[in-house]
């Protein structure tokens, strides 16, 4: 089997090229992999489409990478938040742009590109302005939107511990978003709090198997979002 572990974030990000779609994992804080954004910006790749719940706080991690001008495209469910100060103002300027997707419909269409599926019909957004340029379809009376999967080719997610192997257990709620980008990228590259030996994790506790994951990096003090954010911090 592939030990698929890497000696630190920079290495594991090395490869990302630019114009790049990466998926980002993190409900706000929760499950965000901050040390593998932060090594993106240092290393430099731009022109990226973006796909993420929101769009960071404050000045760290996503919003640092926006902030520093690599992001030149977003999807997401929501732009603007309570401490998301650096993509409206970008927005508003015509430096980035933006893609609204409701959230639900934003998972499933992660979901389904990993799966393979290229389309689907959904409820949602039907009589909004979510739903130009979209086909309509009717079934059993009710109407439907035509949403495509979405794939990426790089996925930066974060666990709570993982093996050699790159089989992955998150923590609790942290999870959010991962296991599907995890499914629905070309390359996975995952931080965790802990590498333990093959058959150090339950197999049947494993929620993301080691065969939708590409590099493993050990971050065993990740940097807790809220506290940069309170402190002021801005990266780099």
């Amino acid at each position: 089997m592939i030990d698929k572990t890497v000696p630190g974030c920079d290495v594991a990000v090395g490869d990302v090229f630019d114009g790049a779609t990466v998926m980002i994992g993190g409900f706000g804080e929760a499950g965000s992999p901050i040390e593998l954004i932060h090594a993106l910006i240092d290393q430099g790749a731009t022109d990226l489409t973006v796909v993420n719940n929101n769009t960071g706080s404050g000045e760290v991690g996503l919003a640092a990478l926006i902030k520093a001008g690599r992001v030149s495209r977003m999807i997401c469910s929501y732009p603007r938040t309570v401490n998301s100060t650096v993509f409206p103002e970008l927005y508003r300027a015509g430096r980035t742009e933006l893609e609204l997707v409701p959230q639900g419909t934003l998972a499933e269409r992660i979901r389904a590109g990993g799966a393979g599926i290229p389309a689907f019909y959904t409820p949602t957004s039907v009589g909004t302005p979510l739903e130009e340029g979209k086909e309509r379809r009717s079934f059993a009376g009710r109407e439907y939107v035509l949403e495509y999967g979405l794939t990426a080719d790089f996925a930066l997610i974060k666990c709570r511990a993982a093996d050699r192997h790159g089989n992955l257990v998150y923590n609790k709620t942290a999870r959010n978003f991962g296991p599907i980008m995890a499914t629905a990228a070309d390359t996975t590259i995952v931080q965790t709090t802990e590498i333990v030996d093959p058959g150090g994790i339950d197999p049947e506790s494993v929620v993301t198997p080691g065969i939708f994951v590409d590099a493993v990096v050990l971050v065993p003090d990740p940097t807790h979002e809220s506290e940069l954010v309170a402190k002021g911090v801005s990266y780099p």
